[in-house]
């Protein structure tokens, strides 16, 4: 049985879920995970913040915590090099950016 942060690890790395996945994929588009892992080097990525969630409450949005909260954040190489990076996923909140 999956431990509560696994479940949400898992929950953080689909993203919006797999219709949105799809419909991101079926547009020609890639999610924000496959940009990344194309732009970096193999394994050097380091996500940071997965599990934050928004703070908002208004417009139903209490009901609907994704963790990531619709962007992928961390640093990683690129050529060797160290770089910070961050990618809006449009599969969550059309990749809209919180406080969080």
């Amino acid at each position: 049985m999956p431990t509560r942060l696994e479940e949400r690890n898992a929950q953080a790395l689909a993203g919006g879920g797999p219709e949105r996945v799809h419909k991101q994929h079926e547009a020609g588009k890639l999610t924000a995970r496959e940009r990344v892992d194309l732009l970096v080097d193999p394994g050097s990525f380091v996500e940071m913040d997965r599990l934050v969630v928004h703070r908002c409450n208004d417009f139903g949005m209490g009901d609907q915590r994704i963790p990531g909260d619709g962007v992928v954040t961390g640093h990683a190489k690129v050529d060797g090099r160290e770089i910070f990076l961050f990618s809006q996923d449009f599969t969550v909140f059309g990749g809209s950016l919180s406080a969080a």
